[in-house]
């Protein structure tokens, strides 16, 4: 068995050994990341254009009828009453 002098040693050399390689390893990928964002153009979205009014619009009063406003008020009622009960 060897000692624990020589084994710590060896553990230190592989630590900054994989230390090293994530180093080189991430200042290559953010050069790289930093040299495609000036290679590849910037998406720009196309402007918005408000919509165009029609002009031949017919004004509708949306009025409700009395008869529709009638059965509505009744099937309110009707249901109303059915919860309660």
């Amino acid at each position: 068995m060897t000692n624990i002098g020589s084994l710590l040693v060896d553990a230190a050399a592989l630590m900054v050994t994989g230390m090293g390689v994530v180093f080189i390893f991430l200042t290559i990928l953010i050069f790289l990341v930093r040299l495609m964002s000036k290679l590849v153009p910037q998406e720009v979205p196309p402007p918005i254009t408000a919509p165009k009014a029609v002009k031949n619009q017919a004004n509708h009063t949306s009025t409700v009828s009395p008869q529709v406003v009638a059965a509505i008020s009744a099937a309110i009622h009707q249901h109303r009453a059915s919860v309660a009960k």
